[in-house]
């Protein structure tokens, strides 16, 4: 995969399209729109946990169907050893499943769209 007009999304700038007309708005100028699998599992996780899951499913289902969904594998798993030994040397960690969609990004050479700013602790990452 080459970056050209794709991004991968973080969860939190998933969660925002859900919320913000804006980031859906900046979200359409992209011709290819990738979700990592572990994104996936945490917005289940977090609709699973709401008051109104069922809403919240659908929600996530209407959204994955215009997505392509990458999963880890020994290659991911390869540029996760990278960079969690590269962030425990800075003495800067950040959350596990955050490191997994940093790998995932980096494999496959793709910018992440995230909000959160602890990303810009891994060099190898290019961030929208």
């Amino acid at each position: 995969m080459m970056i050209g007009n794709n991004c991968l999304l973080d969860t939190s700038i998933i969660i925002n399209t859900f919320k913000d007309n804006d980031t859906s708005t900046r979200l359409s100028k992209y011709s290819e729109i990738f979700i990592p699998s572990i994104a996936v599992g945490e917005l289940y996780f977090g609709a699973y946990r709401s008051s109104n899951s069922p809403k919240h499913i659908k929600q996530i289902n209407q959204f994955l169907e215009n997505c392509i969904v990458i999963s880890v594998d020994y290659e991911t798993a390869d540029f996760y050893g990278k960079i969690k030994t590269a962030l425990k040397a800075k003495g800067r960690p950040i959350p596990e499943n955050d490191i997994w969609i940093a790998a995932i990004a980096a494999q496959h050479n793709l910018p992440l769209f995230t909000s959160d700013q602890h990303f810009k602790e891994i060099d190898v990452l290019t961030l929208i």
